[in-house]
């Protein structure tokens, strides 16, 4: 009876929230309407010469685990100090093609295999040294190649299980060598760069792990980016300023980046980030769909535009632990291992109530790791689907050696109660949302599922650290070219969620994605190198290791006070270049 009722409220619950999105979607084409939602036209933004000055006022959804770009390996991290470093290369957002940052130029040889870059003589590190080619072989070869030093930029260095090999020729010129051509290659060499003369020490008495922690003095935190982390006082805020050594300028030769401070409030709740953009504590605000009825009809009043940047390379999903070191149950692992297991519980994802209730419509249902974003990839029909069927989802879990008991609940064949613990990050009202429709769908084809929502650096611990979970609904960002998705698809990645750091594939189906990666890392083709990746891809959908969810549509509020303004899924287009209108 209670599940019926369960699943009566469920419904009225969608027939209400249908209506919701034609409302709030629709202004969005009235241009201009006070109540609109904008997108911006590429081919009619223009940056124009601002003003220096000013004080941006941002938020940070948590603290950092690690101000150390080598070991971060969660957005908390790369949010905080993402402004702190440059590599070789770096990603054009508008684009989507490389360009130069600490390397001004670069030739390669006619095999494709040699690459010589030449760094910018105008560098210089926050402490007024230059930065050198000692610093970027350094960084190479000592770090980022470093055995004893895990990082998920290591993943993208290697083609076919071999290193590049990195030289230096003179003071500013340095010379990599690669094993074969791969069309990837200028992105790779956007990692970050590192100064020798601070950390040369740390990497050679084995403390480089645990070098620049969260209780590191910033101003110990030696970089080239645009801006230096000056005060962090952890849980209340960080403050930055202009890096007075950064290269950019604009055509009239003022500095660049043209705001010259930034206050970043951290603020885990979303809720208490929507108060402060509101009343003007920060100027600019990733909006939640259920954000909409409130934000719309206060855009005019508060001076802010909403924009719509489209679908994100981001996803949300549901891993189940398969990692034999995982301390949990050996029975629980032979569920989570067997693939009829994972397939019942993705049909068992009410995909589109989950979109319209947790993000009022603004998102697409995924079955593998290709969102709407990736137009080269994404194809509707070529993926396996699992639409909602709870009759579907209870067949297999009865083929994959269940049973039912007098109870309702399903049993395995050892009499082991089909149950387990499902955790995401607090505060993410999304996925809470899905947790909870889950835990009830679940429930109603005889599975019990302890729903618990935890802090996100406790979350990350217990992820990447002790692997003490069961299951778990979280995101990954998305990156432009699946190469540099390689630390969570390649068996041996550290974000390889459900199994990570594998010595070797544990499965043969693993040990096939890892081989179309490879492969797809030296194609020069196009077309050949897209059939690859959808073929890995397409494995992912039929073995559901990660049971994908959705895509959301990214919204994002902005004070108009701020001008040179172009956001995108895959970051702000010439940020330096966004000035505060007095």
């Amino acid at each position: 009876m209670k599940d019926n009722v369960l699943a009566f409220l469920k419904a009225i619950l969608l027939i209400i929230i249908l209506f919701l999105p034609v409302y709030l979607i629709t202004p969005s084409q009235e241009q201009n309407s006070e109540y609109s939602i904008q997108k911006i036209n590429p081919d009619q933004f223009y940056v124009e010469i601002g003003i220096e000055g000013g004080t941006l006022k941002r938020a940070l959804a948590g603290d950092a685990k690690t101000l150390n770009p080598v070991m971060a390996q969660e957005t908390t991290s790369t949010a905080m100090i993402g402004m702190l470093f440059n590599g070789l290369t770096k990603t054009n957002v508008k684009t989507l093609l490389p360009e130069p940052d600490l390397a001004e130029s670069w030739e390669r040889d006619k095999t494709g295999t040699v690459w010589i870059f030449h760094l910018r003589k105008d560098a210089k590190w926050f402490d007024g040294k230059p930065v050198t080619a000692d610093d970027v072989v350094f960084t190479y070869n000592q770090i980022y190649y470093n055995p004893d030093i895990p990082s998920s930029v290591k993943d993208m260095l290697y083609i076919e299980g071999k290193k590049f090999i990195v030289e230096k020729i003179d003071e500013h010129t340095v010379r990599f060598k690669i094993p074969k051509p791969f069309a990837p290659f200028l992105q790779a060499v956007g990692a970050s760069i590192l100064p020798k003369h601070i950390l040369e020490e740390s990497v050679k008495n084995k403390t480089f792990t645990s070098t620049w922690g969260v209780n590191t003095d910033p101003k110990k935190i030696i970089g080239t980016g645009p801006y230096k982390l000056v005060e962090y006082v952890i849980g209340q805020y960080a403050i930055y300023e202009r890096n007075p050594y950064y290269w950019g300028k604009d055509q009239k030769g003022q500095k660049l980046p043209y705001i010259t401070k930034i206050k970043a409030q951290i603020i885990g709740d979303p809720d208490v980030r929507l108060i402060k953009f509101i009343s003007g504590e920060i100027d600019y605000y990733g909006v939640r769909p259920s954000d909409l009825p409130e934000l719309l009809p206060k855009a005019k009043e508060k001076n802010f535009t909403i924009y719509n940047l489209g679908p994100t390379p981001s996803t949300t999903f549901i891993v189940f632990n398969q990692n034999p070191k995982a301390p949990i149950p050996e029975y629980k692992l032979k569920w989570f291992q067997n693939k009829k297991f994972r397939q019942a519980i993705s049909y068992a994802v009410d995909r589109r109530g989950i979109i319209n209730i947790a993000y009022n419509g603004l998102a697409y249902p995924i079955y593998t790791g290709v969102t709407p974003a990736n137009r080269r990839l994404y194809d509707e029909n070529y993926y396996p689907k699992y639409p909602f069927n709870l009759k579907k989802a209870k067949q297999l879990l009865i083929e994959a050696g269940f049973h039912e008991g007098k109870d309702g609940y399903l049993y395995d064949a050892e009499g082991h109660k089909l149950q387990f613990t499902l955790i995401t990050n607090s505060g993410n009202k999304e996925r809470e949302i899905i947790g909870n429709i889950l835990k009830d769908d679940l429930k109603r084809i005889g599975i019990e599922v302890n729903f618990q929502a935890i802090d996100f650096n406790n979350l990350v611990s217990r992820l990447m650290s002790n692997y003490d979970w069961e299951a778990v609904i979280i995101g990954l960002t998305g990156s432009i070219d699946p190469y540099f998705g390689q630390n969570v698809w390649l068996s041996s990645g550290h974000l390889h969620m459900w199994y990570p750091a594998q010595k070797k594939p544990a499965t043969k189906w693993e040990a096939e994605i890892d081989r179309l990666f490879q492969q797809a890392a030296v194609e020069l083709d196009p077309k050949k190198r897209d059939m690859l990746y959808k073929k890995a891809f397409k494995i992912i959908g039929e073995e559901q290791p990660m049971i994908f969810i959705a895509a959301p549509e990214e919204l994002l509020a902005v004070k108009n006070k701020l001008k040179n303004v172009f956001p995108t899924v895959w970051g702000w287009y010439k940020d330096e270049y966004v000035y505060i209108k007095p």
